[in-house]
C-alpha cells in the first residue's frame, strides 16, 4: 500500500460529499464502490488522483489536479485557446493558470453561451464525439412568426449541404411583434447547424445563446466569466457518457 494514500472518507468529504461522519456512514451502508469493487471498511485507504469512486453508481471527482470550469462565452470570442490574428479567445481567460486547459466543443464567434474548460482528457473526447451524442441545449431570437409545422419539420430532419440533421426538440419561448425567441435542442456539432437549420425553414437567427450542455445550463453568470462545475455537475457529466 502506498503511504501517501488517503483515507476514502477522507476523501469524500474533500470531494464535497457531505462531512467525514457523512461519508463514514455512506461507506457504511455499501453506497460507496472504488474501482468497481464495494467498500464497507472505514479505513480503506486510495489514491484520489488514481481510483475510480462513485456513491450510488455515480462517480465522483477526487483528483486535486483535474479541473472542471463552464464559461459563458462572449459574442466576439473566438472558441480557440490562441490565435494568430489576434482576436480575443478563451484561452485568454485561463493565461494565468498553471493547468493546460482545452475547450470541449466550439461556439462560433458570433453565438454566445456555455463552454467547458478542462484537462481531464477521456471526459472531453467522449463529450465532444458524435457517437455520445451528447445534447447541447441553444435559445435563439429569429424572425417571425413562425409556422406550426416548423417543429415538425426540424424533429423529422432537414436536408442540408453536409446531410440531413434533425433536432431533439424545439419550442417557442417568446414572441413579440416579428421577434420570436424559440429554444432548440440537438446533439450535432456541425459547424454553425443551428444558424443553417432555422435559416433552412425560413426563419434567419438574429442572435444566439447556447445555453446547456447535457446536464449543465448556462446559469445567470455574466459573458465572460467562469466558474468551477460542482461535484454534481461532473458526476452528471461523467454519467452521460458512461464514465
Amino acid at each position: 500500500m502506498n503511504d501517501e494514500n488517503i483515507r476514502l472518507q477522507k476523501v469524500l468529504a474533500a470531494a464535497g460529499m457531505g462531512s467525514r461522519r457523512a461519508c463514514e456512514v455512506l461507506i457504511g451502508e455499501g453506497r460507496v464502490s472504488v474501482d468497481g469493487e464495494p467498500v464497507l471498511e472505514q479505513g480503506r485507504r486510495v489514491d484520489p488522483e488514481t481510483a475510480v469512486i462513485r456513491v450510488d453508481g455515480l462517480r465522483v471527482t477526487t483528483s486535486t489536479t483535474r479541473v472542471y470550469l463552464a464559461l459563458n462565452k462572449p459574442k466576439g470570442m473566438v472558441s480557440a485557446m490562441s490565435d494568430p490574428d489576434g482576436r480575443p479567445t478563451v484561452g485568454d481567460l485561463v493565461i494565468d493558470r498553471k493547468e493546460r486547459l482545452f475547450h470541449v466543443g466550439r461556439l462560433d464567434a458570433d453565438t454566445e453561451g456555455l463552454l467547458l474548460l478542462t484537462n481531464d482528457g477521456e471526459l472531453a473526447h467522449r463529450l465532444s464525439h458524435p457517437s455520445y451524442e451528447v445534447p447541447k441545449t441553444y435559445l435563439a431570437e429569429i424572425i417571425g412568426p413562425v409556422q406550426r409545422d416548423v417543429g415538425k419539420r426540424l424533429r423529422a430532419g432537414i436536408l442540408l449541404e453536409d446531410g440531413p440533421v434533425k433536432v431533439d426538440s424545439f419550442k417557442l419561448v417568446d414572441s413579440s411583434a416579428n421577434k420570436v425567441l424559440v429554444e432548440v435542442v440537438l446533439h450535432e456539432g456541425r459547424k454553425h447547424v443551428v444558424r443553417r437549420l432555422l435559416s433552412e425553414v425560413g426563419h434567419p437567427v438574429q442572435s444566439l445563446v447556447r445555453t446547456a450542455i447535457g446536464p449543465v445550463y448556462l446559469g445567470s453568470h455574466r459573458p465572460g466569466r467562469l466558474r468551477n462545475l460542482s461535484p454534481q455537475e461532473v458526476a452528471a457529466l461523467y454519467a452521460l457518457v458512461g464514465l
